[in-house]
């Protein structure tokens, strides 16, 4: 094995945090990183091919976590980091010092994540403490970075 095939077996690692997407793939609606964060394309248009060659392709994301705008722009040929997320529910079991006790399908607890400090945080915490409702909430994923979403009832199977 030549040293450049063990540099590239040791690169690929099991889970990456983002893919390459050639600009003109990407969709209003999809994800991409822009300037360093997970977005939502929530704006997309392409300008005519220059007397250089390439059309370039104006994104406007939102950020995945907190809602804030950021702008792009790239040659449509060209590749872009593409965030690898990941969402799943989790039952809510308990609210303590601003952290949620969650627990996955499976049973298995964790006590990691904070409430978040927004509309979602205030709604999660005003149910939970109603207590005559079980209460999903779905975490979002992507780029080693974790957050809580939406709540709703759990259903009643």
């Amino acid at each position: 094995m030549s040293d450049h095939e063990e540099e590239f077996e040791n690169a690929i690692s099991a889970e990456s945090l983002t893919f390459p997407q050639q600009c003109s793939a990407l969709r209003k609606n999809g994800h991409v990183m822009i300037k360093g964060n997970p977005c939502k394309i929530v704006e997309m248009t392409t300008s005519k091919t220059g007397k250089h060659g390439h059309a370039k392709v104006h994104l406007v994301g939102i950020n995945i976590f907190n809602d804030k705008k950021y702008e792009d722009m790239c040659p449509s040929t060209h590749n872009m980091d593409v965030p690898v997320i990941k969402r799943q529910e989790y039952q809510l079991n308990n609210i303590e010092e601003g952290f949620c006790t969650l627990m996955d399908e499976n049973g298995k607890e964790r006590e990691d994540l904070k409430l978040p400090e927004n509309d979602i945080g205030d709604e999660i915490k005003k149910r939970f403490e109603s207590g005559n409702e079980t209460l999903l909430v779905t975490v979002l994923k992507a780029i080693d970075k974790e957050q809580i979403i939406s709540v709703k009832k759990a259903s009643a199977d």
